[in-house]
C-alpha cells in the first residue's frame, strides 16, 4: 500500500517541479499530510468497489463468434442481428448465470490511423446488444478480443501500443454513461506479449487511458502470455484499485483442445482422451496414434496424473497471488472443445474446475454459450441447453 502510494504521488506532482539530483527528497518534503490521507482514502475507497462488484461476476458465460472471431470475418448487420438474439440473452438469464463477457473484435470499431475516430454504425451495433443484454439484468464484461495480428504487434511496435491507448480512451469515454455497477471493461483478451516486464507497462499504459475515459467503470487486467495462471504469477497489481485481475484456465491442453485445428501441431492428432489421467488411462490410445509429438504429449498427459487435486492446487496458486496483493479475480474462459472429447470425461473436468473455482471465491465465465465449448448445443440457428453440462456447473436447465 504505501509502496503503491508513493508511485501515485510522484506521478501527481511529477509535473509541478523541475528535475534535479534532489529531486527524490524534495518531493517527499513537500507531500502535505491532507494529500496524502486523500490520496489514502481514495485507494481504500476504489479497492472497496472493486471487490463489491467482483460479486456481480460469480457465473457467467461467453458470447463467442458473435462480435469477434466470425467466420469469414462477417460483422455485417444480418450476422450481428441474427447469431445472438434476445431469446439467447433471456435462456441464459434463465440457466442462472449472472453475467455474459462480451468479445468483440476491434478491427470494424476504429483506423490504427486515427485510434479515437470509432465507426459510428459499429458503435450502434455494439449498443443495441449491450441494451439487450443489460436489459435482461445481466452484468456485462466488455472484453477486446482482436486477432492475434493486433496482439502480435504490441509486442514491438510502441505505435501500436499508442493506438490501442488511444482506442480504448475513445472506446472508454462512449461506455462511460452505461452503469458502472454493472458493466466491466476488459483491456484486453489473452495478450500474446511474452515479456512480462513489457506487459505490465503496456497494461498500465492502456489502463491509465482507460480510466480518463471511464473514471468510475472496473477495469479487468491479465498477466502477459495468454491469461494463464502462470503468467499472472509474474506480474504486480496496477495502481489503480479499481480493478478486478483475470487468468484463463484450459489446463491440460491435451485433454480440453484434443481434435482442435488451431494452437499446437498435435491436438487434431489426438481424439477420446479420457479424464482424470493415469498411464493406465492413456495406454490403449498410445498405440493408435502415430503422429510423434501427438504420442509424446499424450504419454506426458497420463504421466502428469491430472485430477480434481492438480487442478486446484493451480488455482489455489492464483488466489494466493491475489489474497497477498489484496486484489479480487475471476477466471473469464474455461472449458473443453465438445467434438472429440468423451463427455464424461469433459463434464468432469468443468466440474472439478468450476468447484476448485469456488472453493476460493473465484468467479468464472465458462467458453462458451452456443458453439464448439457450449453450454447450449445450437442446430438450426436455435440454441437448447445441455443439461448435463448445466449440471456440471451447479447452474439448473431450463426446458
Amino acid at each position: 500500500m504505501l509502496r503503491r502510494l508513493a508511485f501515485t504521488l510522484l506521478v501527481a506532482l511529477a509535473p509541478l517541479v523541475t528535475p534535479c539530483p534532489t529531486m527524490r527528497a524534495r518531493v517527499t518534503a513537500f507531500i502535505p499530510s491532507k494529500a496524502v490521507a486523500r490520496v489514502a482514502h481514495n485507494d481504500e475507497d476504489s479497492a472497496r468497489i472493486a471487490w463489491a462488484r467482483a460479486a456481480r461476476l460469480r457465473r457467467g458465460v461467453n458470447l463467442s463468434h458473435w462480435f469477434s472471431q466470425s467466420p469469414g470475418r462477417d460483422y455485417s448487420e444480418t450476422h450481428l442481428r441474427t447469431h445472438t438474439t434476445a431469446r439467447d440473452i433471456a435462456l441464459i438469464k434463465e440457466m442462472g448465470f449472472d453475467h455474459v463477457r462480451f468479445p468483440v473484435e476491434p478491427a470494424p470499431l476504429f483506423d490504427e490511423a486515427h485510434p479515437a475516430d470509432l465507426n459510428p454504425e459499429y458503435l450502434r451495433r455494439l449498443d443495441d446488444a449491450l441494451d439487450m443484454m443489460l436489459d435482461a439484468g445481466l452484468s456485462v464484461v466488455f472484453d477486446l478480443h482482436p486477432s492475434d495480428e493486433f496482439k502480435i504487434k504490441l509486442r514491438t511496435d510502441d505505435r501500436h501500443v499508442e493506438a490501442f491507448a488511444e482506442l480504448w480512451r475513445a472506446l472508454a469515454r462512449h461506455l462511460a454513461r452505461r452503469d458502472p455497477e454493472r458493466l466491466f471493461l476488459e483491456i484486453i483478451n489473452e495478450p500474446m506479449v511474452e515479456d512480462a516486464y513489457r506487459w505490465m507497462g503496456i497494461q498500465a499504459r492502456v489502463a491509465a487511458a482507460m480510466r480518463d475515459g471511464a473514471p468510475r467503470h472496473t477495469i479487468i487486467a491479465t498477466g502477459p502470455r495468454w491469461s494463464a495462471i502462470d503468467q499472472l504469477l509474474l506480474i504486480e497489481p496496477l495502481a489503480d484499485r479499481n480493478v478486478i485481475y483475470n487468468f484463463h484456465l484450459y489446463d491440460p491442453h491435451t485433454f480440453t483442445h484434443q481434435g482442435a485445428t488451431w494452437g499446437a501441431e498435435y491436438w487434431p492428432y489426438i481424439k477420446r482422451v479420457p479424464y482424470p489421467s493415469s498411464p493406465e488411462a492413456i495406454a490403449p490410445l498410445l498405440s493408435s496414434v502415430e503422429h510423434e509429438s501427438a504420442r509424446g504429449a499424450l504419454r506426458a498427459y497420463g504421466e502428469e496424473r491430472w485430477n480434481a487435486e492438480r487442478i486446484e492446487r493451480m488455482v489455489a496458486l492464483a488466489a494466493d497471488w491475489a489474497r497477498k496483493r489484496g486484489v479480487p479475480l475471476t477466471c473469464n474462459e474455461f472449458g473443453v472443445y465438445r467434438t472429440y472429447s468423451p463427455a464424461d470425461a469433459r463434464l468432469r473436468w468443468i466440474e472439478d474446475v468450476r468447484t476448485a473455482l469456488e472453493s476460493h471465491r473465484i468467479g468464472w465465465a465458462m467458453w462458451d454459450y452456443a458453439d464448439s465449448f457450449g453450454v447450449a448445443v445450437k442446430k438450426n440457428g436455435r440454441a437448447t441447453p445441455d443439461p448435463q453440462t448445466v449440471a456440471a456447473l451447479g447452474l439448473q436447465a431450463q426446458q
